[in-house]
């Protein structure tokens, strides 16, 4: 079917979600830019050491899923803020972080070990995710109006970019905000939450196996396009062979 008909420009419904897995711009109100009346408290002032840790989670997630960070290799704190232009303070603590995800394990004295994944395990989680998303994809597919799946074009677009020039850590965000917003239309916040734990462990390289080619990354996007193009055109039987075929090929 031509890509996108029946949709009109509707404000995706997703946002919030959206929000958490992906960067946006917010405006930012007068007030908040330093004008306040007399008797207010001016804004607070922004935690520096917060913003340093997220940034170097976000760049040890990307280097994890870029497979640059190897499985099986230890790293250690002060070495990875030399690289990233830090102190060694910040690194640790998201690595403690991905500790907690599963993504590597501490060793004493040492740094951080990336955990060793093999073919099983990434498939336990496909079907893990299959048992949650696939139900709920095609109930939302009997119940979404088209234009609520219109609003998810942008998102099933990016996966399609960042595909075309290989960019692997770009791809498992859009990936993954694809998924998330898919999931969103249920209104369960908590499916919602669980499912992302779930895809973002999917999307670490295995132990034997190179980081995704640029050729399996285009093939996973176009799967996101031909399900909202079904979605979008409420063919339940298209959508539950696509979600079926999406889990049990890759787990994108």
């Amino acid at each position: 079917m031509e890509q996108g008909r029946g949709c009109e420009e509707v404000r995706p419904p997703y946002a919030s979600v959206a929000s958490a897995t992906a960067h946006s711009s917010v405006r930012v109100p007068e007030q908040a830019r330093g004008e306040h009346t007399h008797g207010e408290p001016p804004p607070p002032r922004p935690v520096v050491r917060h913003s340093v840790r997220g940034q170097i989670l976000e760049a040890l997630r990307a280097a994890l899923v870029d497979g640059e960070l190897i499985p099986g290799q230890v790293y250690s704190a002060p070495a990875l803020g030399a690289r990233f232009g830090v102190s060694a303070t910040p690194v640790r603590e998201a690595m403690q972080q991905l500790a907690g995800e599963g993504a590597v394990e501490v060793v004493p004295n040492r740094g951080f070990r990336v955990s060793e994944r093999g073919p099983r395990e990434l498939a336990e989680l496909a079907e893990v995710r299959a048992l949650i998303e696939v139900p709920v994809m095609l109930r939302l597919a009997r119940s979404v109006p088209p234009t609520g799946w219109c609003a998810l074009r942008p998102l099933a677009d990016a996966t399609v970019a960042a595909a075309a020039v290989g960019d692997r850590a770009s791809y498992a965000e859009a990936d993954r905000a694809f998924h998330g917003a898919v999931l969103a239309l249920s209104g369960n916040a908590q499916l919602v939450a669980v499912a992302d734990e779930l895809h973002r462990r999917s999307q670490w390289p295995l132990e034997t196996n190179p980081p995704a080619r640029r050729a399996d990354l285009l093939a996973d996007a176009s799967e996101h396009t031909a399900l909202l193009d079904a979605l979008i055109a409420q063919d339940v039987v298209v959508v539950q062979s696509l979600v079926r075929e999406h889990f049990a090929g890759s787990g994108g």
